[in-house]
């Protein structure tokens, strides 16, 4: 069942793949605006009311940005993403978030089977039970270092793969890990940024007399009504409401 596992992986990621790559994410249009504007409040900080997109000719609804590579405003904007080449918004966020998570879990599965391969040839072998004599000609119990040599020179290909799989999972994992946290606290990768370049630029123009203001993100619901707003957004409840 485990050797399956990669291969589910594989077509629920290839799934969470195209919707994202297909599905909306949340394109501002003239039909929708005005349901789009009550959404979410303007926190006065990193989003101003009154504030028209130049290239749309319309007022921003909170939380959205017009994405550059797309042409398009977007509601709730996340960011562009390159891999999947569309926006990451308020429609198709579950999708990028399932895509995410489903490639992590895939790229350990592999790194796992490989790995217990790689154990089972050991054990085996009676590898770790063996000696080696070196250049000087004395004999050495076998170590870790000189057992993993063995399997590189004896497996060069299965070593290296795994020594890739294990930093993509790493390094996918962290990422999968940062959207958890945006997730759970609400916020977009938009908003995670503008608060940073918001913060610098405060912190500069700041006397050393002035008192430090405190940005408090008015979005967050709590946990578990952040998450429900990832894979249920407030627009997508407006509009069933309406039908």
């Amino acid at each position: 069942m485990l050797l399956l596992l990669p291969y589910l992986l594989l077509l629920g990621n290839m799934g969470c793949f195209i919707l994202c790559s297909c599905a909306n994410p949340g394109i501002i249009t003239k039909s929708n605006h005005a349901s789009l504007m009550k959404t979410y409040a303007y926190d006065g900080v990193l989003f101003q009311e009154g504030i028209v997109c130049a290239t749309c000719n319309v007022e921003k609804p909170a939380r959205s940005k017009h994405c550059s590579f797309c042409d398009i405003c977007v509601h709730r904007f996340d960011h562009h993403c390159v891999w999947v080449n569309n926006c990451i918004g308020a429609f198709n966020a579950k999708y990028f978030f399932l895509y995410l998570f489903t490639l992590t879990v895939m790229a350990a599965t592999i790194a796992i089977i490989t790995t217990a391969f790689l154990i089972q040839v050991v054990l085996l072998s009676n590898m770790m039970h063996g000696s080696y004599i070196d250049d000087h000609g004395q004999e050495h119990a076998v170590e870790i270092f000189f057992l993993i040599q063995h399997l590189f020179l004896t497996f060069p290909r299965i070593v290296f793969m795994l020594g890739f799989v294990i930093l993509l999972t790493l390094i996918l994992g962290a990422y999968c890990c940062f959207n958890l946290y945006l997730a759970l606290t609400n916020q977009t990768f938009n908003e995670w940024y503008k608060f940073r370049r918001y913060r610098h630029s405060h912190h500069l123009t700041l006397q050393p007399c002035d008192r430090k203001v405190v940005y408090k993100n008015v979005y967050a619901k709590g946990v578990w009504m952040n998450l429900k707003e990832i894979f249920k957004s407030p627009a997508v409840l407006e509009r069933k409401k309406k039908k």
